[in-house]
């Protein structure tokens, strides 16, 4: 595949680089696995209609105690894990 090293590179950024949000947490954000309650209709809200997410969507979780930093990190761990399982899926249906 000619993007397989970038887009394995992407995902370990996401996945493993440095932040402030806990790497289990992005992790789980990115493979949709159980997450902590406060984040799970947020983070599938951000997986399948991100153009839904709104300003009060992330108050909450700020509310929560949760950074600007740390919604962000897992924002992005959702939002490109969700490309990550479609872009696999159609990569399987074009095999």
């Amino acid at each position: 595949m000619r993007h397989a090293d970038a887009i394995e590179e992407l995902r370990r950024r996401v996945l493993d680089g440095p932040g402030r949000s806990d790497p289990g947490l992005r992790r789980a954000a990115f493979t949709g696995e159980a997450l902590p309650p406060e984040l799970t209709t947020y983070l599938t809200k951000v997986a399948e209609h991100a153009y839904k997410v709104t300003d009060s969507d992330v108050a909450a979780l700020e509310d929560a105690g949760y950074t600007e930093d740390q919604i962000f990190e897992i924002t992005v761990a959702a939002a490109v894990g969700a490309g990550y399982r479609r872009f696999d899926s159609a990569r399987k249906a074009m095999s």
